[in-house]
């Protein structure tokens, strides 16, 4: 006879290991897509990640909630394709070999080829690769690992320039001079998104100067001037002092109140009269000080004395000249066009000075201003005779910056042995002590505010004049606000505000790259930049090479294997329609858009598998980090929008951060980084993702800490288990294996209805969850099904079903009732959990066989029985659970054991439909708190005194800002207020002259104790225990301790069921020898005792304590009866 597995414990990393193999031997994660091969598509994409690095937990979490989903719509009957792939261009790959070799980007192509170099980048993209492999199979992430999109791969690029064609055709395709953000520590400038990934701006203190820029005497500023020589001052401010000697011109508000004070330099001592906005004048000068004459001071006095002179608005100071603040580069130009005051629409009086230093080189407003007020910029020519700042792409000042040549303009950029060295002084230091010195610098201090580093490298990037080529994002900005409305974004929060407000606020996104491992811009030019070529594909690529071999600008046609990566493609020349050779504008794309365009290039796009394509686009389902809303979410939601006019997908869940027990960022570096292959060899990969899912919501961040992953499998599996472990037992015993007919719906017990009842409920709920990516919801409720319904209430109720009396129709329907039970939960909870789900199905399935899948994976998801659904029987057992529940916390709360009986509950009812659906449980009450009688309470007014107080969570989620009006509304709320609303269920009160309705989930009401009872309330009901005790009710109780004493004692004893004993007691206790007498029968009924006899010689006794009380108890065995 078959028997169902039985446990003495369950070992859940060996359950991992055991199910991955049965997995892995029968194809199950091929079959579910086999299976359903003419199934409806159920598309996820799978955003790709980079295998240079060590996986982390936070995958775990990330790769369980993608396949959470993957898992239920199989089950729902899609057919889910799910294609692995790998992120290997970029930064991180080419810092890494850059880092291995012990070279930088400018040793490329000398001390090593390109074709070596990204030789050596190939081989390092995939590093890792088998690491993240194995943690995917070890958690059970089903993606397709053995066929997975690379975006090196030719083909795969070779769709990209695809795309990149599309839209220069739609003229979405451009070349500009602009400033952009720019990293010199990672050589290559940086798009808008990659500038606002999480972490990218931080708090750094910087030093600060407010500059003293001399105004040039002239018929356009000579109202500035009082007499004669005077020194007139425009101060400017700065944190940014490297950029002062790229000043071509200070920017003011036109409407700016702006004022003329005469002072003196605190650091030169020497008069100056200096011009500020009006609304700053307080941040510079003391009330104090204002009232010193100016003909006291002495240099040195701590207080500076002030006078303002005269006051005027910013368009009067328009074209003013000053002097060049630190001329190290000039020509005639500058000095005709630059070095002027213009208007800036961007200048304000929240901070410094109410005058920008402008440095049209460095800046993007700067830049803007500046051309439009036709200055030009300070720049050198390089040893090629092209302009260039005077800040190299090192973030080095150039040679003719004499005084600081060759050093870097951010501090960062030098190694931590240089900046440790108690001499070293950065260099915007020594521009604020020379400026200082040579009496321009009228104030100088360290300045702490938020400034933008490089994602990758970790260092300040600098605002820097490129040429690059831009995508117009910003041309179709408003479709792509529209199209992001209709996606749906778990949580809203992010869809509407994080990415919304980013497109909003959307700038043209910049493509280039100045690196050498990425896809190359497939665009070629003339040497004059008059004709420019787009390709789109291979073919297209050599047909145009065919016609430059004709023309004698190639030697012979591309090669087979053509590798579309630099340097081959760089040695490619074509010729334009007049007949000029073409060369490839040197740069790579945003790796970014690589990743893009995955929808697309996973498939080879447009040159295969097009219906394949079409059937799996958009997606249904996407999920990656927060910090994707500004990378891969934005660029697959950007391309697909621009280019199709449509959304990349449909539905995504934003992920949050995974963060140490203490709610801090885990790092290697702070030895708080969590490694996930122990955790999953330690504790399995169910409970962990169970432990991950149901402990926050994915978007939420997790403060991870493996204590809860303990109590997952204590509370959750443990349950569970035991539950099993109960039903395999008994069930073993009587053979059962569902070929009998149970009870007839009709003669089914009414814990069968409705324990069935709420399965179909429950199966429901879940579905629901599941369907609109709620997946802690879903865990929650199978969760709180499995313990508090099936194994605390009708397992609990029910045992002596399985374990007493003969094999009959009630016995069967009790083992079909909980094994019915026991295999939907392994269907509900298999996206979750998904190898003891697997498990547990097995072990059911081995003897049924009611099932003829080989997998709870190739399972549907459980259908629901309506017709099984009585929510008046739930309704009225939920209120025995919620008493039941209330009057053992109370207990709890009073040390008062569930073994002594009490006299009485009182409950007061608010309505007669809770009250008759009380009395028809009362019994099972009764029963289960152990109390005498339950008294009901139609009117507790009088009685009960009951304290309202909000529940700021709920309210606060619901209501928002309204909160605070909220409060008090409740806070005054009377006991018969309290009463109708318990009655009705709902409140309607007024606020801000609107109203709003409250349920009772946005309030917590308790009742205060009173004297000789205890009260508590939860969900609108509550019961007040009677907690005074008789000698009678002492007696019972003590019966009852004495039981369970002596059914210990049995068991030590190794007694069989059926021994049958006399028991010979001593106690000094006299209500303990009167329990024993008045409860005799009932105490031997419970032990198998024959008889119960007082005796003070006891050789053989034990010493048992009853609550401080010792009573020596010997067990004599009856061997045989006359």
């Amino acid at each position: 006879m078959v028997k169902f597995p039985e446990y003495k414990k369950t070992n859940y990393p060996e359950v991992g290991k055991e199910i991955r193999a049965f997995w892995e031997e029968n194809n199950i994660f091929s079959k579910t897509i086999t299976d359903r091969a003419d199934a409806p598509s159920f598309t996820f994409f799978e955003g790709p990640p980079s295998a240079n690095g060590t996986p982390g937990i936070h995958h775990v979490m990330a790769r369980a909630v993608k396949d959470i989903f993957c898992r239920y719509k199989t089950q729902k009957g899609f057919q889910v394709k799910r294609k692995g792939g790998w992120d290997t261009h970029g930064l991180p790959v080419e810092l890494q070999v850059e880092k291995e070799l012990g070279i930088t980007k400018d040793d490329i192509g000398k001390k090593i080829s390109i074709a070596d170099y990204n030789k050596k980048c190939k081989a390092a993209v995939m590093k890792f690769k088998s690491e993240w492999d194995e943690l995917t199979r070890q958690i059970g992430y089903w993606v397709d690992l053995e066929s997975p999109y690379m975006t090196f791969d030719t083909n795969y690029i070779e769709s990209i320039w695809y795309l990149l064609k599309k839209l220069y055709e739609k003229d979405l395709l451009y070349k500009g001079y602009t400033v952009q953000p720019f990293s010199p520590a990672a050589g290559t400038g940086l798009s808008s998104h990659e500038l606002n990934q999480p972490g990218t701006y931080q708090n750094i203190k910087d030093t600060s100067v407010v500059a003293q820029f001399k105004v040039k005497p002239s018929q356009r500023s000579a109202f500035l001037f009082d007499k004669e020589n005077e020194d007139v001052r425009i101060l400017a401010w700065t944190t940014t002092p490297w950029t002062l000697p790229s000043n071509c011109a200070l920017a003011i508000g036109d409407k700016i109140q702006y004022v003329k004070i005469a002072t003196f330099n605190p650091y030169t001592y020497q008069a100056v009269s200096v011009i500020l906005a009006k609304e700053l004048i307080n941040n510079f000068f003391s009330e104090k000080a204002n009232r010193i004459k100016l003909n006291v001071y002495q240099a040195g006095d701590k207080l500076i004395p002030w006078k303002l002179i005269s006051e005027f608005t910013g368009k009067d100071l328009l074209e003013i000249r000053y002097e060049q603040l630190m001329p190290y580069v000039t020509n005639e130009l500058l000095n005709e066009n630059g070095f002027r005051v213009i208007s800036g629409d961007f200048v304000s009086t929240e901070d410094g000075t109410g005058v920008v230093h402008t440095a049209s080189v460095f800046g993007a407003d700067d830049f803007r201003i500046s051309q439009k007020n036709n200055v030009p910029a300070v720049m050198v020519l390089d040893d090629q005779g092209i302009e260039v700042p005077l800040v190299d792409r090192k973030g080095c000042f150039v040679a003719e910056v004499t005084d600081f040549a060759g050093k870097y303009v951010r501090e960062e950029y030098y190694s931590d042995a240089v900046r440790k060295d108690s001499k070293f002084k950065s260099t915007d230091v020594l521009i604020a002590i020379k400026l200082k010195k040579e009496n321009l610098a009228f104030k100088v201090e360290k300045y702490e505010h938020s400034y933008p580093h490089c994602w990758r490298t970790d260092k300040p990037i600098l605002y820097y004049p490129l040429d690059s080529w831009f995508i117009k994002t910003t041309a179709l900005k408003s479709r792509l606000v529209d199209l992001n409305n209709t996606i749906n974004w778990k949580p809203k929060s992010t869809g509407k505000g994080r990415f919304g407000n980013w497109l909003e606020n959307l700038v043209d996104w910049n493509l280039s790259r100045s690196r050498y491992w990425g896809t190359p811009l497939p665009i070629w030019v003339t040497i004059d930049k008059s004709e420019k070529k787009c390709i789109g594909s291979i073919a297209e690529l050599r047909t145009e090479v065919d016609q430059a071999v004709t023309a004698g600008l190639m030697s012979e046609s591309l090669p087979e294997n053509l590798d579309l990566h630099r340097p081959f493609v760089d040695e490619i020349i074509l010729i334009s329609p007049s007949g000029q050779p073409m060369y490839r504008e040197p740069d790579l794309i945003d790796v970014w858009f690589d990743s893009g365009a995955m929808p697309y290039a996973q498939w080879h796009y447009p040159f295969e598998n097009q219906n394949l394509f079409k059937s799996n686009y958009p997606a249904n389902f996407i999920a990656e980090g927060i910090d994707q809303t500004r990378g891969w979410f934005f660029t697959l939601h950007a391309i697909s929008s621009l280019l199709y006019d449509n959304v990349a997908f449909k539905n995504v869940i934003a992920n949050g951060l995974v963060l140490d027990k203490n709610g801090n960022k885990m790092s290697k570096r702070l030895g708080n980084a969590v490694n996930p292959f122990e955790v999953i060899e330690k504790y399995g990969p169910d409970a962990t993702r169970w432990y991950m899912i149901s402990n926050a919501n994915p978007w939420d961040n997790l403060k991870f800490d493996v204590k809860g992953i303990l109590d997952v499998q204590r509370r959750f599996f443990g349950t569970l288990s035991n539950t099993y472990s109960f039903f395999a037992l008994y069930a073993n015993l009587d053979a059962f294996n569902f070929k009998e007919i149970g009870l007839a719906f009709a003669e089914k017990t009414e814990s069968d209805l409705w324990i069935i009842s709420r399965l179909n409920s429950i199966a429901r709920e879940v579905d629901r969850y599941y369907d609109d990516y709620e997946p802690t919801k879903a865990a929650r409720a199978i969760q709180s099904f499995t313990v508090n319904d099936l194994s605390n209430w009708y397992v609990r109720l029910n045992r002596k079903r399985f374990w007493i009396g003969d094999y009959n129709s009630n016995k069967e329907g009790a083992y079909q009732t909980l094994y019915t039970c026991l295999h939907t939960i392994a269907q509900l909870m298999a996206p979750i959990a998904p190898f003891y789900a697997e498990k547990l199905f097995l072990d059911l399935n081995s003897v049924t066989k009611l099932s003829k899948n080989d997998s709870v994976h190739l399972e549907h998801f459980p259908l629901i029985n309506e017709a099984a659904i009585d929510t008046e029987l739930e309704a009225r057992m939920r209120l025995a659970q919620l008493a039941s529940s209330l009057v053992h916390s109370l207990r709890k709360k009073q040390k008062i054991k569930v073994r002594q009986p009490l006299s009485k509950i009182l409950i007061p009812v608010l309505s007669q439909t809770d009250k008759s659906r009380l009395k028809k449980v009362e019994d099972l009450i009764i029963n289960e708190t152990n109390v005498k009688t339950i008294d009901y309470l139609e009117d507790d007014t009088g009685i009960l005194i009951k304290k309202i107080k909000p529940n700021f969570r709920t309210l606060g989620i619901k209501f928002g800002p309204k909160l605070k009006s909220i409060t008090p509304k409740i806070n005054i709320l009377n006991q018969e207020d309290i009463a109708q609303f318990e009655s009705n269920g709902s409140l309607s009160i007024e606020v801000e002259g609107e109203i709003i309705e409250l349920k009772l989930t946005d309030v917590e009401i308790n009742s205060q104790d009173i004297p000789g009872w205890l009260v508590a309330s939860e969900d609108g009901l509550t019961v007040a225990l009677d907690i005074n005790l008789t000698d009678a009710l002492k007696k019972e109780g003590l019966s009852r301790d004495l039981v369970n004493r002596i059914q210990n004692l049995r068991k030590d004893q190794n007694l069989e069921v059926k021994d049958k004993i006399d028991i010979l007691y001593t106690t000094q206790n006299k209500l303990v020898r009167e329990a024993m007498e008045v409860h005799q029968e009932s105490i031997q009924q419970e032990t198998q005792a024959k008889t119960i006899l007082f005796n003070t010689n006891l050789p053989n006794g034990i010493s048992v304590d009853i609550d401080g009380t010792e009573i020596i108890i010997q067990l004599n065995v009856i061997t045989y009866e006359k």
